[in-house]
């Protein structure tokens, strides 16, 4: 079961997924603890996903940056992964996600307070895409989507 596991994941990141080969070598690695093939190629899907999610952060696309990067995050630590052999640490990546995240937050409140509150909901649900945790943002969103809908509720010109 372990090598067809691995056999996906190698099939997986041919074809450019990156996310999907990690969690079938994990899989792969759960079945067969030190297996050749997934201690092999790990790491350099691992660097493949974070360098695809710098390449989706230059193009401004912060959905996939930010759920690339925190992927890598969450495969960093797993025990097919040498760390000391990245280009990157685990504290950079985070640090990447924490400024997008600033940045994001920044934006919406922007937006918001320039009565944009759709711009501001797209900026808040893109950061909660990444991190389902970010507790600001998920306040952010509650607050702006109670003021939409009362918004809605008023007839026009009010």
């Amino acid at each position: 079961m372990a090598d067809k596991l691995f056999a996906g994941g190698m099939k997986a990141l041919a074809e450019g997924g990156q996310e999907l080969a990690l969690e079938l070598f994990s899989e792969a690695w759960k079945e067969a603890p030190g297996h050749a093939g997934v201690a092999r190629e790990f790491d350099g899907a691992l660097i493949a996903l974070k360098k695809s999610g710098d390449a989706a952060y230059d193009q401004g696309k912060w959905e996939s940056a930010g759920k690339r990067w925190m992927e890598t995050l969450r495969f960093i630590t797993h025990p097919a992964a040498n760390a000391r052999g990245y280009p990157f640490t685990r504290g950079e990546v985070k640090a990447k996600v924490d400024r997008l995240s600033a940045s994001l937050m920044e934006k919406a409140l922007t937006e918001y307070r320039r009565g944009g509150v759709e711009s501001a909901i797209a900026d808040w649900k893109t950061i909660l895409s990444y991190d389902p945790s970010h507790e600001e943002a998920a306040q952010s969103l509650r607050t702006a989507l109670k003021q939409l809908e009362t918004l809605k509720k008023m007839p026009p010109g009010k």
